[in-house]
């Protein structure tokens, strides 16, 4: 199933690669909840009924997941119309309507549960994130989102956050290299750690970029030893901490703070002089924002 719409993704995997990631999620939630057939709905509406319903906000935050109710819509019935009001990014309150659908009975109730469930995710993560970013403003940082997502639904999520104004940090294990801690400890060290990696980078043809995690200012002082270093990962470093490493970094490659930084916490860490903050906060800790699906 290949739709055109209007976001492009943004993030470390390709288009293509983008697209079949929501290709696999649309059709692995219809198999989940549909089955055999909605017999609810086979039940008491006729195959040929027809009807119209909106996409109610009792909420208030950043709509998310309109391009792909989209191709959820498409997806189970090609001939669905829908009708969009706001967009994704749009701030929203209690009472808007955000899109109308128009077509097959049977079909807008078969997709309702997917869409809602996306959009009620999505529409959190993009919320929690514009207030992330809205407490950088003026600064320089930018905040990421982590590999802390939901199995099976990562590209919604990380979708969300770039609605949000956030960016995307590595899709997955295949697009970058991240040395943490125990990849140093059971590689022998950092510096065998960067020079293995690399070797393997080499061989294997693979033009991957290399962030490494610093555990204290002396590991910061031996990541700067290597060239090829992307990023240093300077995790649960303190502000003092944060700024000398910043300092002993002086622009030799791009840092990231991360471990534990919050609302109160993330502007002090950005004006410490960090390119990023990390949070998997972005993802693994919102509550879904209020929709619901109601024929008109």
């Amino acid at each position: 199933m290949f739709l055109v719409f209007s976001w492009k993704p943004k993030c470390m995997i390709s288009e293509e690669q983008f697209q079949k990631e929501l290709d696999l999620i649309i059709s692995n939630a219809v198999r989940e909840d549909v089955g055999d057939g909605d017999h609810s709905s086979l039940a008491c509406i006729p195959s040929s009924a027809t009807g119209k319903a909106k996409l109610l906000v009792k909420d208030e935050g950043i709509i998310a997941g309109v391009e792909f109710a989209k191709l959820v819509f498409h997806y189970i019935d090609p001939k669905l119309q829908m009708e969009v009001l706001m967009e994704d990014g749009s701030p929203v309150k209690y009472g808007d309507v955000v899109f109308y659908v128009q077509g097959s009975s049977q079909n807008i109730l078969k997709a309702e549960r997917l869409v809602l469930n996306a959009m009620q995710r999505m529409s959190a993560i993009a919320t929690k994130t514009q207030d992330f970013v809205s407490l950088l403003d003026g600064t320089d940082t930018k905040i990421l989102d982590t590999r802390k997502t939901t199995p099976g639904i990562r590209a919604l999520e990380k979708w969300a956050v770039k609605i949000g104004g956030g960016e995307n940090h590595r899709f997955a294990l295949y697009d970058m290299v991240m040395l943490k801690d125990n990849h140093i400890d059971f590689a022998g060290g950092i510096t065998k750690a960067i020079q293995k990696t690399q070797e393997y980078l080499k061989d294997k043809g693979k033009d991957l970029k290399i962030i490494v995690e610093a555990r204290d200012l002396d590991e910061v002082d031996e990541i700067l030893q290597s060239d090829g270093v992307h990023r240093i990962l300077l995790d649960n470093f303190d502000y003092e901490q944060t700024r000398e490493a910043i300092k002993r970094i002086n622009g030799k490659c791009q840092t990231e703070s991360s471990g534990g930084i919050n609302e109160e916490t993330i502007r002090t860490y950005a004006e410490c002089g960090v390119d990023y903050i990390s949070s998997g906060a972005l993802t693994h800790s919102v509550y879904n924002m209020d929709l619901s699906l109601k024929a008109v």
